[in-house]
């Protein structure tokens, strides 16, 4: 070989190394945003996106915040002009068509009501309604109130027309509330917005509902979220969203989301006893027999629903349920005042050590 050739040999590997790292670079390279918190379905928002540049990032959390407002939107129950609004007033007396989307977490509900027996369901808001207006005038619902409360629940009354996509009751005073399955629907759909707007790692929570994808920050391995311990309750958004106050474990995920339901988030005081939010239709009042309760599973909406359903089920047929549902763990914590820790098989495999 002549010098020549060994010196453009030479420069053609040279040159290959410079393209091969200056293309690894570019994959490594990655730029985060945080959107802070706001406020969004009635609970407090935080977003980070991760991109390869801040302009696509900032794309994509505006994006995923258009969801989440899109989701509010038609299926809030506190706002007047939405469709789960519109199917309260008037589905009794007609049938009322809505969104595919609305369609879609009606249909995903009765889905979880079957799965779970009747823990969840969305057919619960006239109990709910009445514990509300109880804790008003700080007296517990009588008998007769909580009977005919219970008359107006069930799933079972609830008809769906896939061909029409209509919402029909059965019953006259059906309301539906989907406080327990919107958000985590809300959350994949803003996560599925992130994704296709070209983020290659992102973090949606809502009201500590979250959902994780891709690559973390830079420094971390996995994305970290702190579970807050329920006996110390506090800020349940700062603590979930990464705050150290309160945590009773630090779990890590990759590309899973986590939702925790607990009578110690949300409840009312009556006659100075603590009755929580989330309500057994067969009993006709709060849950009570666990204290929190977190799924861990591949996408919100799963994890959001099988958090009710578990809080009403109890821990044994509870824990029962999540140990057949595949990807889906659960971290369960029993009442005041043993607070005992109960864990699915494979729940542990996202506690750091």
């Amino acid at each position: 070989m002549n010098r020549k050739s060994l010196w453009l040999e030479i420069a053609t590997i040279i040159g290959a190394s410079v393209i091969l790292a200056l293309y690894i670079f570019g994959c490594n390279r990655r730029v985060e945003e945080d959107s802070g918190y706001r406020l969004v379905m009635g609970t407090f928002t935080h977003l980070k996106a991760i991109a390869k540049d801040n302009r696509t990032a900032m794309k994509c959390l505006d994006s995923a915040f258009a969801e989440l407002q899109k989701v509010d939107k038609l299926m809030s129950d506190y706002k007047s002009d939405s469709e789960i609004s519109e199917v309260n007033r008037d589905a009794f007396k007609r049938a009322v068509k809505v969104d595919e989307s609305t369609f879609h977490v009606l249909q995903k509900s009765v889905e979880f009501s079957r799965l779970s027996e009747g823990a969840f369901d969305i057919t619960i808001a006239p109990l709910t309604e009445l514990w509300q207006s109880a804790a008003e005038v700080n007296s517990v619902p009588s008998e007769a109130e909580l009977a005919v409360a219970r008359s107006k629940v069930g799933y079972e009354k609830l008809f769906l027309d896939a061909n029409e996509m209509t919402v029909r009751f059965a019953v006259e005073g059906m309301k539906l509330d989907l406080g327990g399955i919107a958000k985590g629907y809300a959350i994949d759909k803003a996560i599925e917005a992130m994704q296709a707007g070209g983020a290659v790692g992102g973090m949606v929570d809502v009201g500590g509902d979250i959902r994780c994808f891709g690559l973390p920050p830079k420094g971390k391995k996995t994305w970290r979220i702190g579970l807050q311990n329920p006996a110390e309750p506090g800020s349940d958004e700062e603590t979930l969203a990464g705050g150290t106050e309160q945590v009773l474990m630090v779990l890590k995920l990759t590309d899973e989301a986590i939702a925790t339901s607990g009578g110690y988030r949300r409840f009312v005081l009556i006659e100075g006893k603590r009755y929580s939010h989330i309500m057994n239709r067969d009993t006709a009042t709060s849950a009570e027999g666990l204290s929190s309760v977190t799924i861990i599973s591949k996408n919100a909406l799963d994890a959001d629903a099988l958090a009710t359903s578990v809080s009403v089920m109890g821990p044994e047929k509870g824990l029962a349920l999540i140990e057949k549902i595949p990807d889906t763990e659960a971290i369960l914590i029993t009442p005041s005042p043993d607070y005992q820790l109960i864990k699915t098989t494979g729940a542990g495999r996202y506690v750091p050590n």
